[in-house]
């Protein structure tokens, strides 16, 4: 597969490495076949030009998922492209299709859950990310849509995960299979219960694995006609039976040995057990205990398998015995017999062993002993018997205990299959076959030849169906391959198999020489085959042999002790059961699964080169890459190729080319010979890939070239600007200090000559101020003698003044005090006399206020008066209808009256509050100004005795005054003490008049009650009459008529039946207008109120039995029955919804309901009991109920109906229907956008050469610039198409909110687990694509506003987050904090760590986060990696109902019925006039 052309200096290639197997470098040198080599590890190799190989330097960071897809399809691409994976969790790979799993190590519940099972059922295989469910899946699909059957292929070597694998492959096949239980078990449950069992039995420590199979099994899994499991079988082959009798340390012998050491004290006492370490075919190693594995627990699981499977107690302990008997037979040892060359055993404890194994195994001890110490030959002479040496008795033994084991293990298989039942009917079936690999020791058993010679037979079954794949291909691109190459392995079997030359074959005939040894059989393969290029000899050995199998050389076969039969018998037994598998494999669809060990410490997250690539060796895989490479290795869509190598020829991309012609004619400009241009690709030979990029890489040099020119050109330029720009600047500095300097002397200058300026005006200012405040001082001082004398004489005079002013003003203001006393005596005695007055009216108006207290004593009359005649009306009520109504209307009359008097009399004491209230205001005394005129100043003496006598009388006054407050207080209180005592009244008045309206409610209830028994009485009138009859009948056969009792059953039987039949027609025409679509009226639906208020008419809530409601509800669910008629579906989601909101606000349940009939009768025995029964019996009460239609307002207004069990029950039934109508609706959107997010998802791949520049294209780029986002459309268009429905039937938009929000929810599901299950999706120019989609949603949940949409677009919170992780630059900055806190807080660690690793920027190039975040991210995942539920990255979708009845009670708006009209089917009946609208 190595390539010697177009290895140049500056090449990235791959060399062998001893450590590592390969290494990838640089080379640095190239001298004819030899180069050098600088590896990444720092060492420099020099190798041959023909061993290496060229590396992809643009493949992307995490790798492909299909390494058909590899640039360079090689041994080290292949086990480069395996480790990153593995390094990124990703341990299922493609090739073509097979699928490699390498180990984890380490469980990951979340890729087998049932979720990511729903994910890859029905997936195109290869769509999503490699799976073992797609190999499954692949299989069933095949099955069911061909009618072929399939077989899956599970291989690898021992530790490499291929019993795990099986048990994935089973759980898959038994979700999309599985029917129900049968017995409580189903078949795939009873395949899956029966691995514990051989497990136990066929499975052993080795020193690869603590569990390993050491025998192949292929699981059938028969199917019927529609898909399901109808049986079970499973074969088993070459049960390793060698480990019975020998092991080598540190391996164990089969589990089951060390579980029955390990079994309960009864069990080892009844088959004479011991530690494990007494037994010599257990003893042989030091390895008896498994780490974190419990024989004794083990024990007990295996035998409730064994339970499970359906094996017995009895059998159970028949196998046990087996197993123990071999034990006690493997430590039988043998000595000499008296005899020449004959045997005995050893000594009593090998006596003991030999009695326990007779005992165990049902048999006479001596005839055990002739069995193992003599040999018995029959000719047909005579019967000769041979006694045998000790050796041979040993060899004996053994043989006969590798012989009972495997005769109890195919038992217990073949019971196994018994008890899960084969299906002989079923014709197709798909087979599981978990067999060994190739595996090479340096001691090799005949059952390891017998298990490469089965490798040898599947590689060549897989090289033919790999070389049949290829051909498929090449086919389909419609390419020309007859000149391919074909690698077989013909040459191997043959010389394996071949009669009568085969090695098998020369075995058989060896064994049947008494005198052959080992050393006469090899003589006699060396003489045989001693030309053969597939056979050769060992040097210094004349008994081993090697066989050059397809993965390499088959190390010598170790010698045996003694010739022996049983070559023959197990080879040819072996080939019979090999020949009939591959006949079975022949027969079938096969898909193959190559497992494959990292390492061999068993540990997780190491990846071991040599180990692995050994391991592709041996299964297979890089055989199948040397088929490929036979025909066309590389393969490219003509996309992919010309935005690789367009930049070879660049006119070819500026023509007017087609894709495939472009193409064509840039890899004939480069002259290359021998590719092939198909269909969609384009086809390689092998090298040419390289020769491609050693040319692309050559022009990148070229232009990387030019690049460095330009660059270092512009950067000299710019050193030589910034240097000629720091000269002048360093000039333009000297030329500034020497001007600076003589501007300096200049200053100075000019400084000196104003010093002396200021100095010498300084002294003369000096002088001048001198002279000036000496004149100021004397100045000043005759100035202020002159104004200290004026202001003596002005002190004094002031002084004068303020005397006289205060003698004046003290002399008039006792004047005014004098007066002001005799002013207030006067109008203290005026206002006595005033308060004295209303005082003697207060009291009058106390005593009128009794007079309450007598209306109210009447009115208590009144009121028991108008009990007694209630009661008495109560007991006339019979036979005085009409005479009620009028006393009724009488009393009504009576109450008004009574009402108009407490009006008044509340009239009147408020009044008297007035009153009192203004009296008190009244009450304290204010003074008025009495106008005094001053006649003469002379009066001043006797003015003043008679204000001493006022002031004496007002003392007098003022003390009469304080009395007539204190009794105005006390009235006060009284006053307001019998204002409490009315308001307490009128409180009770309230409580009356709520208790008469409870009481009437109540009364309601008995006559709807009353209503539905006489209903209940016209329903049973039939029968009663027809008893009556055939009972009058029978009289007048045996006795005399007696047509008296005839006459009165046929005059009881009339009305009733006649009311019986109008309720029926009025129930017919109400189905018939409702049966038809009657459409809406102002927004509400017309069918819902005619339901209900023909509901509520007819008093239906309350009867105790009715068919209506059984009736509407099978005319709902008729209706619905085409569940793809959307118009349908939302006209009656709008209808039931309505009806239900109705029900909810109007219907109660009620404890009455359950009432005895005594109980409701004593219900109207109180006086507003009857009351209100008698308003609600007369022809004037009607007004309550929907005569005329009307309704009084909205729903509010309604009172509550306490609803019997039918009208429950249809509550329920139209809540049921209403969920139903909804699921119905939302999963036919979700159908039918559903195909429309799988294209969503990704990009319609567009090629550079679609894309070019020129007007002759502008046009189609346009069109494919629109065809981008036409599938985002489409899906708007449905959402806006679906919104038209509903909102056309007047949905409510609660409902409306809830089914986009659902949408939206699943939407959001769909697309981001694609995200996460495709790579292709997880590209820089997808995340533009579906970030593009995205907002046209966001623009549609705009345009449908929030009434209907809600928060429909926060439900896509997952996808465009992680969208907008896609499109972001420079993500290798981001921190973990900032992706996890900032960017995307919704999505999880898992989440986030499966888009970093898949991410790959097909537009500029860019990287994913940095590894130091891609680290940190498999930090969190490793220490959260027990919760299963954080491990699952997929989203799950949620398809409950997301509302309930209360939500649509809360939610929805008051419907006012009062104005629709009823369609004409029913307006024209008389019996519906009371859906009228009301007439004003």
């Amino acid at each position: 597969m190595a390539t010697t052309v177009n290895i140049i200096v500056g090449s990235h290639v791959w060399v062998e490495d001893r450590d590592t197997a390969w290494v990838d470098g640089e080379v640095t040198k190239v001298n004819g076949e030899k180069i050098e080599v600088q590896t990444t590890s720092g060492k420099k190799v020099v190798a041959n030009l023909s061993n290496v190989y060229p590396k992809d330097t643009e493949a992307p960071p995490a790798g492909v998922d299909d390494m058909t897809k590899l640039s360079y399809l090689h041994e080290p691409g292949v086990l480069q492209n395996l480790a990153t994976r593995y390094e990124l969790n990703e341990i299922y790979t493609y090739t073509g299709n097979i699928l490699i799993a390498v180990n984890p190590f380490r469980r990951l519940p979340h890729l087998y859950d049932t979720h990511m099972m729903e994910q890859y059922k029905g997936a195109t295989f290869g769509e999503l990310s490699p799976h073992v469910f797609a190999v499954a899946d692949a299989a069933y699909r095949a099955m069911i849509n061909e009618g072929k059957s399939n077989s899956i292929l599970v291989s690898g070597e021992s530790g490499a995960g291929k019993t795990e694998t099986t048990k994935m492959l089973m759980r898959y096949l038994a979700y999309m299979g599985g029917r129900a239980a049968t017995e409580g078990r189903t078949v795939e449950q009873q395949v899956l219960e029966s691995n514990p069992v051989l497990e136990a039995f066929g499975n052993a420590k080795t020193v690869r694995n603590n569990n390993s199979s050491r025998f192949g099994k292929f699981v059938e899994l028969q199917f019927d006609k529609t898909g399901r499991i109808s049986g079970a079988a499973v074969r088993t082959y070459l049960l390793e039976r060698s480990r019975v009798c020998q092991l080598s340390d540190p391996e164990r012998n089969y589990h089951c040995f060390y579980l029955l050491c390990a079994a309960p004290p009864e069990d080892i006492k009844r088959y004479k057990l011991g530690n494990p370490k007494s037994f010599h075919y257990l003893n042989q190693t030091n390895c008896y205990e498994l780490d974190g594995v419990s024989d004794a627990e083990e024990y007990l699981n295996t035998r409730k398998a064994m339970d499970i499977v359906g094996i017995s107690p009895e059998e159970q302990d028949s196998i046990f015995r087996v197993v123990a008997a071999i034990l006690h037979l493997g430590n039988i040892n043998f000595t000499k017999g008296k005899e020449v060359d004959s045997s005995m055993p050893k000594d009593d404890k090998s006596r003991f062993h030999l009695e326990m194994a007779a005992e165990l195994l049902m048999c006479n001890v001596q005839g055990l002993e002739n069995a193992l110490c003599k040999r018995v030959m029959v000719t047909r002479e005579e019967t000769i018997i041979k006694s045998l040496d000790p050796d041979a008795a040993t060899t004996n033994r053994d043989a006969l205990a590798k012989t009972i084991y495997s005769r109890m293990f195919d038992w217990i298989v073949e019971k196994i299959n018994n008890s899960i039942g084969q299906d002989p009917d079923s014709k197709n079936l798909i087979g599981v076959l978990d067999i060994y690999g190739f595996e090479s020791f340096k001691a090799n058993s005949f059952e390891q030849f017998c298990i490469n010679f089965t490798n040898e037979k599947l590689q060549q079954h897989f090289n033919q169906h790999v070389f049949k794949m290829e051909q498929e291909e090449y086919t389909k691109e419609e390419i020309n391959w007859s000149y391919i190459e074909f690698v077989d392995n013909q040459d191997v079997l043959d010389l394996i198999e071949k009669k009568p030359g085969g090695i098998i074959a020369l075995l058989d005939e060896a064994c049947m020489f008494p005198k052959s040894t080992h050393e006469t059989f090899t003589q006699k393969l060396y003489q045989t085959f001693n030309n053969h290029k597939r056979f050769s000899k060992p040097k210094l050995s004349r008994t081993d042999f090697t066989i050059v199998h397809y993965a390499g050389l088959f190390p010598p076969l170790p010698e045996e002790s003694s010739k022996s039969s049983k070559f023959s018998s197990i080879g040819t037994r072996f080939k019979q059961q090999l020949q009939s598998l591959m006949e079975t494999l022949s027969s079938t669809e096969p898909h193959y699964i190559r497992c494959v060990k990292p390492n061999n410490i068993l540990k997780p997250a190491i990846f071991e080169n040599q180990n692995v690539i050994q391991q592709l060796r041996c299964g297979g895989v890089l055989e199948a890459i040397r088929i490929s490479c036979a025909g066309y290795p590389t393969r490219r869509t003509f996309d992919e190729f010309l935005d690789r190598f367009g930049l070879l020829a660049p006119e070819v991309l500026e023509g007017n080319y087609d894709e495939m012609t472009a193409c064509e004619k840039l890899l004939e400009k480069k002259g290359l010979k021998g590719f092939q241009i198909g269909k969609t690709k384009v086809f390689l030979r092998a090298g040419q890939m390289a020769e491609l990029d050693a040319r692309r890489a050559e022009v990148i040099s070229n232009a990387a070239k030019v690049i460095q020119r330009q660059i270092r050109t512009y950067i000299a330029r710019k050193e030589f600007v910034a240097l000629r720009k720091a000269a002048t600047h360093l000039q333009t500095l000297w030329r500034g200090k020497l001007a600076r300097k003589l501007y300096e002397e200049i200053k100075r200058e000019a400084a000196a000559i104003k010093i002396q300026k200021n100095v010498r005006g300084y002294h003369a200012r000096k002088t001048y101020t001198k002279l000036r405040l000496s004149a100021i001082v004397v100045q000043a001082a005759l100035r202020a003698m002159a104004a200290r004398n004026e202001f003596r004489f002005r002190k004094q005079t002031k002084a004068a003044i303020i005397i006289q002013a205060q003698w004046r003003g003290h002399r008039s203001y006792s004047y005014y005090k004098s007066m002001k006393r005799a002013g207030l005596s006067v109008q203290c005695a005026w206002r006595s006399k005033v308060a004295r007055k209303e005082l003697r009216k207060l009291k009058m108006a106390a005593r009128e206020t009794g007079a309450l207290k007598e209306a109210k004593d009447k009115l208590e009359k009144k009121v028991e008066e108008l009990t007694w005649r209630l009661q008495l009306e109560k007991r006339l009520r019979t036979d005085l209808e009409e005479a009620k109504a009028q006393d009724i209307a009488k009393l009504q009359l009576s109450l008004q009256a009574m009402q108009v008097q407490l009006d008044e009399a509340n009239a009147t004491l408020v009044k008297e509050r007035e009153a009192a209230r203004k009296a008190i205001e009244d009450a304290p005394p204010v003074i008025k100004e009495m106008p005094v005129v001053v006649v003469d100043t002379e009066k001043v003496d006797l003015l003043t005795n008679e204000n001493e006598e006022l002031k004496t009388l007002l003392k007098s006054q003022e003390k009469r005054a304080d009395e007539a407050e204190r009794k105005c207080a006390e009235v006060q209180e009284l006053s307001e003490e019998r204002l409490k005592k009315m308001e307490e009244a009128e409180s009770k008045i309230d409580q009356l008049q709520e208790s008469f309206q409870r009481l009437e409610e109540k009364l309601s209830n008995l006559e709807s009650e009353n209503q539905v028994l006489r209903q209940q009485a016209l329903v049973m009138s039939p029968t009663k009459g027809l008893s009556g009859r055939s009972k009058t009948a029978v009289i007048q056969d045996l006795q005399s008529p007696v047509p008296a009792l005839k006459d009165a059953a046929e005059a009881e039987q009339r009305p009733q039946k006649a009311l019986n039949d109008r309720q029926q027609e009025n129930q017919d025409a109400l189905i018939k207008c409702i049966m038809q679509d009657i459409g809406f009226s102002g927004g509400r639906p017309v069918a819902a109120s005619i339901i209900y208020k023909s509901l509520f008419h007819w008093r239906s809530f309350e009867a105790e039995r009715t068919n209506v409601f059984d009736r509407i509800i099978q005319i709902i669910g008729s209706a619905i029955e085409t569940q793809e008629n959307n118009d349908v579906l939302a006209y009656w989601l709008s209808n039931t919804s309505t009806l239900l909101l109705l029900l909810q606000r109007t219907l109660k349940a009620s404890g009455a309901a359950g009432m005895t009939p005594q109980r409701r009768r004593s219900s109207s025995a109180t006086l507003f009991g009857r009351m209100a029964q008698g308003f609600r019996t007369s022809p004037s009460g009607t007004g309550l109920s929907f005569s005329n239609g009307g309704m009084i307002g909205g729903l509010d207004a309604l009172r509550q109906i306490e609803a019997k069990y039918p009208a429950l029950l249809f509550k329920q039934q139209l809540t049921a229907y209403v969920e139903k109508i909804y699921g119905m609706i939302r999963d036919n959107l979700k159908k039918e956008i559903s195909p429309l997010l799988g294209l969503c998802i990704q990009a319609p791949r567009t090629s550079r050469a679609s894309l070019v520049r020129g007007s002759a294209r502008s046009h189609a780029n346009a069109a494919a610039q629109q065809a981008l986002i036409g599938h985002w459309q489409s899906i708007v268009k449905s959402l806006s198409n679906f919104l038209k429905t509903l909102r056309a039937n007047y949905v409510p938009p609660f409902l409306v909110r809830k089914v986009y929000t659902q949408i939206f929810s699943f939407i959001n599901v769909q697309l981001f687990n694609s995200l996460l299950l495709r790579r292709e999706c997880c590209s820089f120019s997808n995340g533009e694509y579906v970030k593009a989609g995205l907002a046209e949603l966001e623009h549609w949940c705009y345009e449908a506003t929030e009434e209907y949409v809600g928060t429909a677009w926060d439900e896509l919170k997952h996808i465009r987050q992680a969208v907008g992780f896609l499109v972001i630059h420079q993500k290798p900055k981001k921190s973990l904090d900032e992706i996890t806190h900032d960017l995307c807080p919704v999505l999880s660690i898992q989440q986030l760590y499966r888009i970093s690793t898949m991410y790959w920027d097909d537009k500029y190039g860019t990287h994913s986060v940095a590894p130091d975040v891609i680290a940190s991210m498999r930090v969190l995942m490793t220490e959260d990696s027990n919760n299963a539920l954080s491990n699952s990255f997929l989203l799950d979708d949620d398809s409950s109902i997301p509302f309930s009845v209360d939500d649509i009670s809360k939610s929805m708006n008051q419907i006012d019925l009062s104005e629709i009209e009823p369609p004409p089917l029913i307006r024209q009946n008389s019996a519906f006039n009371f859906l009228l609208p009301r007439a004003e």
